[in-house]
């Protein structure tokens, strides 16, 4: 009886994602260990390890912009640009036909990972531009003394 009410808990439907994380784990495909060295040709070790330092980089630089901890943006820019590069580099030499289920799982886990990172990276430098107009047109303000306003043929309002 116990199995049974274990399998039903199984097939029962997902629930709602409490947060971003959950619902990046929660599309996240469950991946299967990879050996490298055991199961992979020299070229397949290599794209596993790429595609793991390019994940490990993307969830510092997330969970850095989500903590709203002072983080190095330039040196993940240039840690992702590389990480680029070198996969670009390694998917060159890559046979498409020689692609494992294991791998192209760990490639759509890069992706999600990717598609998570790039909508913290926009909420941020939305922010950044929000918070960059308000002290600029603050500054604008202060700077001003009326002389150049739009209210030309206008008289001034004055408080």
């Amino acid at each position: 009886m116990r199995q049974q009410s274990a399998r039903a808990e199984d097939r029962a439907a997902p629930q709602p994602a409490a947060s971003l994380a959950d619902l990046v784990q929660a599309r996240k495909p469950r991946l299967a260990p990879v050996k490298p060295a055991e199961e992979q040709s020299g070229v397949l070790a290599t794209l596993i390890r790429t595609i793991e330092r390019l994940e490990e980089t993307l969830e510092q630089e997330t969970a850095g912009l989500r903590s709203r901890a002072p983080i190095d943006l330039k040196d993940f820019n240039n840690r992702k640009t590389h990480g680029l590069l070198e996969l670009t580099r390694v998917m060159r030499h890559l046979d498409r036909g020689s692609l494992t289920p294991a791998v192209a799982a760990r490639l759509s886990a890069l992706r999600i990972s990717l598609e998570v990172n790039q909508r913290i990276v926009k909420m941020h430098l939305e922010a950044v531009r929000e918070v960059s107009t308000i002290l600029a047109d603050a500054i604008q303000e202060a700077e001003s003394d009326g002389t150049y306003s739009v209210s030309v043929g206008r008289p001034a309002q004055r408080p």
